[in-house]
C-alpha cells in the first residue's frame, strides 16, 4: 500500500461530482492514505450532483494543511461553493505554499484560482473553466490528468483512472 501513513484531506460540498470524490476517495483508501472528508459542518451530508451522498468527517474552519501530506478538491458545482470559503483557499493556499500535494480535477480549478495557486502553471479541467484558467495566468492544457510542480490536474470524468494514477504517483513520492 504505497500511501501508507499518509493523511489527505478531501473537500466535499453539495453539487460535488459524484464520481470525482468517490472514485478518488476509495482509490487513495485502497493505497492505504487516511482520507478525511472535510465540508462546511462536520457530520452533514451532502448530496452529489447525480444524487450519491457523502459525509463531512470534519469542518474545513480550524483545519492546518501541516497536518496533511495532500489536499483534493473534486469537481462538479461544489468548487464554485468552496471557493467562496476563507477556509478552504487558505488551506489549498497553505498546502500549496508549503510544497504539499494539491489535485484538483474538472471545475477544482475555480478553487485554485480563487486560492492564487494557477499563475504560472500548466493546467487543466473542464472546458467550461479553460477561460478562468487562462485569465488567471495558467496555460491551457488539453490532456486528461498530469503533475505541474505539485498540482495534480484532472481533466473531467472519464479521466479519473488518469487522475487517480497521478494523484497516488504524486503522494507516494512526496515528503
Amino acid at each position: 500500500m504505497r500511501l501508507s501513513g499518509k493523511r489527505v484531506l478531501v473537500f466535499v460540498e453539495d453539487g460535488f461530482e459524484d464520481l470525482e470524490f468517490w472514485v478518488t476517495v476509495m482509490r487513495l483508501r485502497e493505497e492505504g492514505a487516511d482520507v478525511t472528508v472535510a465540508g462546511s459542518e462536520p457530520g452533514k451530508t451532502f448530496r452529489g450532483k447525480n444524487g450519491l451522498s457523502a459525509t463531512a468527517d470534519v469542518a474545513y474552519a480550524g483545519l492546518s494543511a501541516k497536518d496533511f501530506h495532500a489536499v483534493v478538491v473534486p469537481g462538479g458545482w461544489a468548487p464554485d461553493k468552496l471557493r467562496r470559503s476563507p477556509d478552504v483557499k487558505r488551506l489549498v493556499r497553505e498546502a500549496y505554499d508549503a510544497g504539499k500535494i494539491v489535485g484538483l480535477i474538472c471545475h477544482a480549478g475555480l478553487v485554485g484560482i480563487s486560492a492564487g495557486i494557477v499563475r504560472g502553471h500548466r493546467a487543466t479541467g473542464s472546458l467550461g473553466i479553460r477561460d478562468d484558467l487562462v485569465n488567471a495566468g495558467a496555460e491551457w492544457v488539453d490532456a486528461p490528468a498530469f503533475r505541474d510542480g505539485h498540482i495534480v490536474w484532472g481533466r473531467v470524468v472519464a479521466d479519473i483512472p488518469d487522475f487517480c494514477r497521478e494523484l497516488v504517483d504524486a503522494i507516494a513520492s512526496s515528503r
